[in-house]
């Protein structure tokens, strides 16, 4: 399949204040998106993609001047492929408080000239995230999505579409997520936030204006993150205890494993291109997100909002981190309020990440669903 070219980002820039949960506002921010397709003349085939974690708007293709550097759901999204951009007009956008251009911890603050927002930038939740994309669409005149998809992070966002503009979308896709955390999750991003705070570089979230970076702090997060995000199979499988230099050093603070290798790789990456304000933003966004706290712990009572709504649930069997029976109870959820939900569940290695990869059941499943999606776009 085809790839879907080179694409441009694309900035909005926003003077009016966003209301926040928390009660602040964010004013005069910027978000950067991507669109990739061609929006009919009904406007009626754009489909939202939310980002995860350390994701961004870009969902697909390359830039013109970095060929290497392919959207994070390239796989996925382009020319003849599940989420086919000869049907349907993708949409990828940058939440604010990210760090890859929309505006975040790393930007000018306007209350302060000349510095950045730092730890000052305000708390943002999932529901602030889905706030601030319905304002985009509504600048690019889209008035309903056909759609609006995620995965992990993303799939809380495409909840909170259906539950807070329920009108605005016909289909959500959501995709290795969960109603909301589990004390265990929550507890690894607290460790990750730890390991961040406590750098002696990160100098109260300020670390801009000291000229410095917290990366050893980060990279102990992305390792702590890292674990979570692999099936104990595909770790085995990938490394099981191969030694890095083929006998034991029996050193203490050297590398011995192949497995301690690769997660120093992965976290001295990380480290370079990721803001620890961000992270910390982020997780805590995660931890935030709980539907059913506002309607008296009844997740059904929750989703009674979105009863005009379709979903799509995928989940994954090795996905430990938000696990299969998390995805049961959204769809028990909304079968309680008569929603049209179909669930499936795939049986793949891969662990959390497996949203991210290829697999042909999976891929099957939601190029079966677009298609739907793509036939009733009128």
């Amino acid at each position: 399949m085809a790839s879907i070219g080179t694409v441009t980002a694309q900035s909005m820039h926003f003077a009016e204040p966003l209301a926040l949960r928390s009660g602040a506002a964010l004013r005069d921010y910027t978000l950067v998106y991507e669109t990739y397709g061609t929006l009919n003349a009904a406007r009626s085939n754009a489909v939202l993609v939310c980002h995860a974690l350390n994701a961004s708007h870009h969902v697909a293709g390359h830039y013109a001047d970095e060929p290497a550097h392919t959207g994070w759901w390239d796989n996925l999204v382009g020319p003849g492929k599940p989420l086919d951009t000869d049907k349907l007009f993708v949409i990828g956008v940058n939440n604010p408080g990210s760090c890859f251009g929309s505006t975040g911890p790393t930007s000018p603050n306007p209350n302060h000239p000349g510095q950045a927002y730092g730890a000052d930038f305000p708390v943002v939740t999932v529901e602030d995230w889905v706030d601030a994309q319905a304002r985009l669409l509504d600048r690019l005149e889209i008035t309903q999505l056909a759609a609006v998809l995620g995965g992990s992070l993303g799939g809380m966002q495409a909840l909170a579409w259906t539950l807070r503009h329920p009108q605005r979308v016909r289909h959500c896709v959501a995709v290795a997520t969960a109603p909301n955390l589990s004390a265990e999750n929550i507890a690894f991003n607290e460790v990750a936030r730890r390991a961040i705070v406590t750098d002696p570089d990160f100098h109260g979230g300020h670390y801009q204006r000291h000229g410095t970076l917290p990366k050893r702090g980060l990279r102990l997060a992305r390792m702590i993150g890292h674990i979570t995000y692999l099936s104990d199979d595909v770790m085995n499988t990938k490394f099981g205890r191969a030694l890095r230099h083929g006998e034991l050093a029996f050193s203490t603070q050297d590398i011995e494993f192949q497995i301690e290798s690769y997660l120093r790789h992965q976290a001295d990456k990380f480290a370079e291109y990721f803001d620890a304000n961000t992270y910390l933003l982020i997780t805590r966004a995660l931890d935030y997100f709980d539907p059913a706290r506002e309607a008296g712990g009844d997740l059904g009572r929750a989703f009674a909002p979105a009863r005009h709504n379709r979903f799509l649930l995928v989940s994954f069997s090795t996905d430990w981190r938000f696990a299969p029976a998390r995805s049961r109870e959204i769809v028990k959820a909304l079968v309680d309020n008569r929603i049209d939900v179909s669930y499936a569940e795939i049986d793949a290695p891969h662990g959390h990440d497996a949203f991210l990869l290829d697999d042909a059941r999976y891929h099957g499943v939601l190029r079966a669903y677009f298609e739907r999606v793509a036939a009733e776009a009128p």
